[in-house]
């Protein structure tokens, strides 16, 4: 049985001054950090949804992952820079400490930031309203893309993630 590990995110943002919009996730799972980079479980669907969003296909090396999202003007990073995790379990996250996302938003033109499931809107809006940073945008909640959200089909996931599609310009 895994146990509980303090842990501080190994790598960084993805991002350039055009992004509009940010996805926040949670924290690395065991397979993204072993990849150093995010949604490296083979099951997690981020990348196939936003690749069916975008009608391409789907990016498979972590160049490819970068230019996919920076093309489209898409930010990515977590919102917890070190927490206390067990195995890869966004529910075993404890003493999540936020990563800087008010310093992402100033470089940026990101006025929208998503987070991929509860774990990630919770330490965001914690982080928003606890800091007094209320006006950091309001997150939009999207289902989780994890393979450990398995109620949520895939053609499920596409429809609830088309908001990423209507806050592109």
């Amino acid at each position: 049985m895994a146990e509980a590990t303090l842990l501080v995110h190994p790598f960084g943002p993805v991002f350039d001054n055009a992004c509009t919009r940010l996805v926040l996730g949670s924290f690395p799972s065991a397979a993204s950090r072993a990849q150093q980079f995010y949604y490296g479980h083979p099951q997690n669907r981020f990348w196939n949804v936003l690749a069916c969003l975008y009608e391409a296909d789907v990016p498979e090396t972590v160049p490819e992952k970068k230019s996919f999202l920076l093309s489209r003007r898409i930010a990515l990073w977590d919102a917890a820079a070190s927490c206390v995790v067990t195995g890869s379990s966004d529910a075993s996250i404890r003493s999540a400490v936020p990563n800087d996302i008010a310093s992402l938003l100033k470089t940026t033109a990101v006025r929208t930031v998503f987070c991929n499931g509860k774990t990630s809107f919770r330490i965001y809006e914690s982080y928003r309203t606890k800091s007094g940073l209320t006006l950091l945008p309001q997150a939009v909640l999207l289902p989780s893309t994890s393979p450990a959200n398995a109620a949520w089909s895939l053609p499920r996931l596409m429809d609830a993630w088309k908001a990423i599609l209507e806050t592109e310009n």
